[in-house]
């Protein structure tokens, strides 16, 4: 049953609506007064004359578009108030014309149309409605799920870095000083967005493939001789190998695999040139440079950032990217010690953490049995 505000000065025409209006199990609510009949709420369809005293039907109508927006409007006009009335149709006053004098089919169905039409858009707005909820849930769970892929991929990044800083203690540090350099100069020359993690991770995982390099080769304290030197030049394929089919380290693997190329040509595996190469593996080369030079090896102490810089320089355009070291050469030298400290604070953290844990139980083995 629906709800249908009456408007007439003329009493016996709003009795005659109202019994059709019963009659087809609505509710009638009536007014004389136009603006009486402004102040009503919560109905589903309005029905009113345009000629009135006070208050023409379209000012009504406009008052209660207003107030009530998703009622339906009718609007009863004789023929010499006709082209007035299919005004307010055109501003969109008015759902039907009901044209005087008028029989009891056309207000029966005119009724129906306006009832089913209030209907129908209420259904809409309630799925509309419905859909912005499921839609704001789906919104929900997806960002709880990338949160977790996130979670989860940093904890296998993180595994990866310390499975190979078993075989190779300098590593895990270096790699994750590397990281946070290259997403520095990443962010210094405009990279943003999802593709400075993919710099990270890649930064991260460079030295991934060196799993695969034989102790004797990786831990060798001394030189390696050429066929050593074929061998441990596989890493940067054995990484991208091991990540290229991980949907979300795809890209990082890029980096992974072209770490050791050079801007001249000169590196390898793939000998790319220029921007051939991957931007992150152009930025990696820089802060892996930076890295190597003001870090300490058992044969000698680190160098200064300014020395750092000064070899970084010399060798642009043969080595590096020129626009990257020059990106690279203005940046203070506070945002690289910045990194380092950062990273020597995680590492004397995870120091204290796994102090005093053995890495696994000792094996004993089983008493011999007695021989027969």
């Amino acid at each position: 049953m629906a709800r249908i505000l009456v408007v007439d000065d003329d009493k016996l025409l709003v009795q005659a609506l109202t019994k059709i209006i019963e009659a087809d199990g609505h509710e009638a609510i009536t007014h004389l007064d136009p603006l009486n009949a402004a102040e009503e709420r919560d109905f589903s369809v309005v029905v009113t004359d345009f000629m009135m005293p006070g208050l023409s039907g379209t000012e009504l109508l406009s008052i209660l578009k207003q107030t009530n927006p998703h009622a339906i409007r009718v609007m009863l006009t004789a023929a010499n108030d006709f082209s007035v009335a299919m005004e307010a149709v055109n501003r969109g006053e008015v759902f039907r014309l009901l044209a005087k004098p008028w029989t009891l089919a056309d207000v029966t169905q005119c009724i129906r149309q306006a009832v089913s039409h209030h209907d129908l858009l209420a259904e809409n707005r309630r799925l509309q409605s419905e859909l912005g909820e499921t839609n704001a849930l789906l919104t929900q769970l997806n960002h709880n799920l990338e949160g977790l892929v996130v979670e989860r991929t940093n904890g296998l990044l993180d595994g990866m870095v310390r499975a190979l800083d078993y075989r190779d203690t300098e590593t895990q540090w270096h790699s994750r000083r590397v990281a946070l350099f290259a997403r520095r100069l990443a962010e210094a020359v405009g990279v943003k967005g999802a593709m400075l993690d993919i710099i990270e991770q890649g930064a991260l995982l460079h030295d991934i493939g060196k799993i695969g390099v034989r102790d004797s080769i990786l831990l060798k304290p001394g030189p390696l001789t050429p066929e050593e030197w074929v061998e441990m030049r596989l890493h940067p394929d054995i990484g991208f190998r091991m990540l290229a089919n991980i949907p979300y380290l795809s890209e990082a693997s890029k980096i992974v695999h072209q770490h050791q190329e050079r801007w001249d040509g000169k590196g390898y595996p793939l000998g790319l040139k220029g921007t051939d190469i991957v931007i992150g593996a152009r930025v990696f080369s820089i802060v892996d440079a930076l890295d190597a030079i003001t870090s300490d090896r058992p044969y000698r102490r680190g160098q200064t950032v300014e020395i750092a810089r000064s070899e970084i320089a010399r060798c642009v355009g043969t080595q590096f990217d020129p626009e990257l070291v020059a990106a690279f050469l203005a940046q203070p030298d506070s945002v690289w010690h910045g990194v380092r400290a950062h990273v020597e604070r995680l590492e004397e953290e995870d120091k204290k953490k796994w102090e005093g844990r053995p890495l696994m139980v000792p094996f004993k083995a089983p008493p011999k049995a007695a021989a027969p």
